[in-house]
This record gives C-alpha cells, sequence and structure tokens, in this order.
C-alpha cells in the first residue's frame, strides 16, 4: 500500500498531471484522424518525451496509449472509418446507429464503455499485477495456438445472416494471411515474385482499404443515389443528445464486466494483441443480446445499431490497455505491438522493466501503473469535448467534399506505414474488394479475424506438433496442457451452442400444444 501512494506522490506533481492531461487530449485527437493506428499514434509523441524526466515522459505516454483507442471510435462512429485499429468492431453499430440520428448516443456509450473498460482495467493491474504475471508465464506454443483457434472461433457470433457467406469471409481473410514467408518453412508463398508481399500483405494499409476506402466507395454511392432521386446533399450526421439513460447504463453494465474480463484476460497474455480481445468480446455481447433482447419491439437487429455492439468492443481494447503493461513491467515482455513501444520509451530514460524496475526505480513504476487510473478518469470529460470540437470542424462537411477529404487521409495513412507506394494500391485494391463484400452480403468481420490470426495460428500449431512430434492430443492434454484443453473445449461450445439452440426452437413449437402449425422462415 505504501508503494501505492508513492505512486501517487509522484503522478499528482503538477507538471507530471499536465504531461498526462496533455497526452490524453493528444492521444484522442490523433486517434480521431482516420488512417491512424494506435502504433503510429504511439509513436508519433515519442520524440516528443527525449528532453524530458522520466516522470513527465511516461506520464505523456500513458495518457496517449489511453486515449488513442478511444479516439479511434469517433471517426469509425461518425464516418464508418475506424480512428485506430481498436474501433475495426465499433463501426458495425456504431455508425449504423449514427446513421439513424443517434450518433451522440452511440459516441456517448464508447466513450463511457472506453472509460469503464480502463478503470476496470487499471484497477486489476493495481492489484493484481504480480498474480497475473503467473498466468503469462504459463502460456506457451500449445496454449497460444489453443488462444488463436478460441479467437477464431468467435467467428460464430458475426455470423448472424447467411453461414456460408460468413466461413467464405473468415477463409479469404486466413488466405491473405499466408501470403509472403511461410513460418514454417522459410519459403515464400503467393507472392508472385513482389518483393514487397515477402513479409505479407501490409497490415496497416490493408486496414485502411477495408474501412476507409470502403466508406469512400460507400459515400459516392450514397450521392449518386441522392442526385438520382434529386434529393438535396446532405452532411455527415450531427451529434445531438450525448445522455444516457439509467436504464441503458443497467442494461449494459454485464456488458462492461464481460468485455472487460475478456480484455484484461487477452492483455496480460503476450502476442496476443488487442483485435483478439475485440473478436471475443464482441461474440460475447452477441450471444446475449439474442438470447435477452433480439425480436423485442424497438430492438434493432443485431449489427445494426445496438448498444451491445458498441460497448462490447470499447470496453474490450481499453481494457487490454493497462493489462498489457502487467507482463511488461513485471516481467519485461510486452503484451502486444504498442506496449512493446512502451519498452523503447522506457529505454529512453535508462529504464528497463522486469522484476528490477520495481527494486530499482519502484517510484517511477508505481507512477506508471497509477498514471493508468488516473488517465482514464481524466479522458471521460476530455473525450466529450474533443467529440463536441470534432464534430463542429469536421464532420458537419458535406459528403461531396467528405469523399475527398477521406480519400487523402486513407492514402497518407497507408503511405506513411513503411513510406512506400505500393502500400497504396493494397489499401485501394482492399476497398474495393471490401466494397464489393458488401454489395454480396459478405460479412468483413469474419475476414479481419482470418487476417489477424491466421499467422500466428499457423506457427503456434506447427511449433506446438513439432513438440508433440506431430499428435494433436496434444491440445486436449488435460495432464500436461490444462489451459489448452479448457480453451478448446471452449471452442467446440461456440460451434455447437448455436446447433443446440436451433434444434431446441424447432421443438419448442411442437410441444407447445397447439394444433396450428408454425410456419418457418
Amino acid at each position: 500500500m505504501d508503494q501505492i501512494f508513492l505512486g501517487f506522490a509522484q503522478l499528482l506533481q503538477p507538471s507530471v498531471l499536465l504531461l498526462l492531461t496533455l497526452g490524453v487530449l493528444a492521444g484522442l485527437v490523433v486517434g480521431s484522424i482516420p488512417g491512424i493506428n494506435d502504433n503510429i499514434a504511439f509513436a508519433v509523441f515519442i520524440p516528443f518525451s527525449f528532453g524530458l524526466p522520466a516522470d513527465q515522459a511516461l506520464a505523456l505516454m500513458v495518457g496517449v496509449y489511453c486515449a488513442a483507442a478511444a479516439g479511434g471510435a469517433i471517426p469509425a462512429i461518425m464516418i464508418k472509418v475506424p480512428g485506430t485499429a481498436s474501433a475495426l468492431i465499433t463501426t458495425i453499430d456504431g455508425n449504423a446507429m449514427a446513421r439513424t440520428g443517434q450518433a451522440g448516443r452511440a459516441l456517448s456509450i464508447a466513450m463511457t464503455s472506453s472509460v469503464v473498460g480502463g478503470l476496470i482495467s487499471s484497477l486489476v493491474l493495481l492489484v493484481c499485477a504480480p498474480a497475473l504475471a503467473n498466468i503469462a508465464l504459463r502460456f506457451g506454443y500449445v496454449e497460444n495456438a489453443a488462444l488463436t483457434i478460441l479467437g477464431l472461433s468467435s467467428v460464430v457470433g458475426l455470423l448472424s445472416g447467411n453461414v456460408l457467406k460468413g466461413m467464405i469471409s473468415a477463409a479469404l481473410g486466413l488466405l491473405v494471411a499466408t501470403i509472403g514467408y511461410s513460418q514454417v518453412t522459410g519459403l515464400p508463398r503467393y507472392t508472385f515474385g513482389s518483393v514487397n508481399l515477402i513479409e505479407g500483405v501490409p497490415f496497416v494499409p490493408m486496414l485502411v482499404g477495408l474501412f476507409g476506402v470502403a466508406a469512400v466507395f460507400e459515400l459516392l454511392r450514397d450521392i449518386f443515389k441522392e442526385r438520382r432521386e434529386s434529393q438535396p446533399y446532405t452532411s455527415i450526421p450531427v451529434i445531438g443528445s450525448m445522455k444516457l439513460e439509467s436504464g441503458l447504463v443497467r442494461r449494459l453494465l454485464p456488458v462492461w464486466g464481460t468485455s472487460s474480463a475478456i480484455g484484461n484476460f487477452i492483455g496480460v497474455l503476450p502476442g496476443a494483441g488487442m483485435l483478439m480481445a475485440i473478436y471475443l468480446a464482441y461474440d460475447q455481447a452477441a450471444r446475449r443480446y439474442r438470447r435477452r433482447f433480439a425480436g423485442k419491439e424497438g430492438e434493432a437487429e443485431w449489427g445494426k445499431g445496438t448498444p451491445e455492439g458498441i460497448a462490447a468492443p470499447e470496453a474490450a481494447n481499453n481494457a487490454v490497455t493497462a493489462s498489457s503493461m502487467v507482463p511488461l513491467l513485471s516481467l519485461g515482455i510486452p503484451g502486444n505491438s504498442t506496449s512493446a513501444l512502451f519498452i523503447g520509451a522506457m529505454a529512453l530514460h535508462g529504464l528497463v522493466p522486469g522484476p528490477l524496475l520495481f527494486a530499482q526505480h519502484g517510484e517511477i513504476a508505481w507512477m506508471v501503473i497509477v498514471a493508468f487510473l488516473v488517465a482514464n478518469i481524466v479522458m471521460w470529460p476530455l473525450a466529450f469535448v474533443v467529440i463536441r470540437v470534432v464534430s463542429r470542424t469536421i464532420f458537419s462537411i458535406p459528403k461531396s467534399v467528405m469523399v475527398g477529404i477521406i480519400l487523402l487521409l486513407c492514402i497518407l495513412g497507408a503511405y506513411s506505414d513503411g513510406n512506400n507506394l505500393f502500400n497504396v494500391w493494397v489499401a485501394l485494391g482492399a476497398g474495393v474488394v471490401a466494397f464489393a463484400m458488401n454489395l454480396a452480403g459478405i460479412p468483413l468481420g469474419p475476414a479481419i479475424l482470418g487476417l489477424v490470426l491466421g499467422a500466428q495460428m499457423e506457427a503456434s500449431i506447427s511449433n506446438s506438433l513439432n513438440i508433440s512430434q506431430g499428435s494433436w492430443l496434444i491440445f486436449i492434454d488435460p495432464v500436461n496442457h490444462p489451459i489448452a484443453a479448457a480453451m478448446i473445449a471452449f471452442s467446440a461450445l461456440m460451434w455447437v451452442a448455436p446447433l443446440i439452440s436451433g434444434l431446441r426452437g424447432r421443438k419448442e413449437p411442437a410441444g407447445t400444444g397447439q394444433s396450428t402449425p408454425v410456419s418457418e422462415s
């Protein structure tokens, strides 16, 4: 407890607290710029920490790290272009709700969910860091392979419509993930002689295209439709009321709790990544929504503007931020790519994360931990200020002008990832594919999930089979790998549960005793 008070004493110095607040504000603004991912947002501010003392520099970086993920939800909801990769899933229900005139409600749900997830994760980091670090140490190749299988199994929650189209989407993502050097054989695959594809399809330009460029095509389609039907040009939906009614808050409490727990669990696992947490949380929220609210009067179809579809990914992504610092501060192992950049920021000031950090620089280590808690508290009021300012200056622009602005930002965002013109072509090509998938009714979510998990799954499964000398039973070994066996069992349950629910739904009408047959739709 004395160490926690020491951390607060270090953080609450006026200069340190000011830098933390500036970091939160900067993270919200940079995160709200379409085409910039979390890594870029964080890396942009590392040079600003060069001339600062260690406590001020790390407070600034904590603020940016916490707020960038939340800021990405603003353009995701308003113009269907995620500001950061962490807001990928928020675009689905968030933009759908904005198009019904409830942009303020959607943004308020997103920001409140981010703050709740961040606060829960910060408290977990504050209280349970040593215990969670021991869990992270138990994850080897077999457990990581089972985790990727569990993550890919969450695709079931995204298949609310045509299951075949959803499976095609997931297969397409897995296929793209195989492009580049094989982590098993070391040989190039599907590169067609291009040196730009040796390391795989560039991830950031791919995401920029799938969402940003595709959004440009959708806006153009809206403009042409308005011209054809002689409708006046319309601007992006205005914000409107941002007040959340108490009933909605009570309704979202279980979603916040579950999603935050998922984000905390994924965050402490090295290499698991924020996107896996988002998809798992979204899947669990989808199951709960269909069980309790689907089909009721006044409730939207899942994926068409549901509050849970916004709350789950936003709570999960901010829960990952603080929990990803558990293995970093305790073991010196980054939980994800952005926390890996945090190691660089610490190294600039002669700080080496790991067990010795708490012994040699205890005041700095605990200041970083409590800074995550304070950053989320500061972020809540600042987020609403940023939303109002951004909405007045940017999102009130007519669609015809916004098309050019979004396309320019997408091109700049794709090019800045490696300063390579090839990335621009990747973004444009991905945008065409995403727009075609949208026209064909093929969901984009499973493809993104396959793209994210494909390479990690292949490498983990291959290394696991090398350990077991080719035996697949290693994944269901409850004695030597109980964590992996439990995750495989849960993955199987995720696939079987919808089948059981479907069979039960067919039997219920027959058992009601009614003579009138029930027609199937």
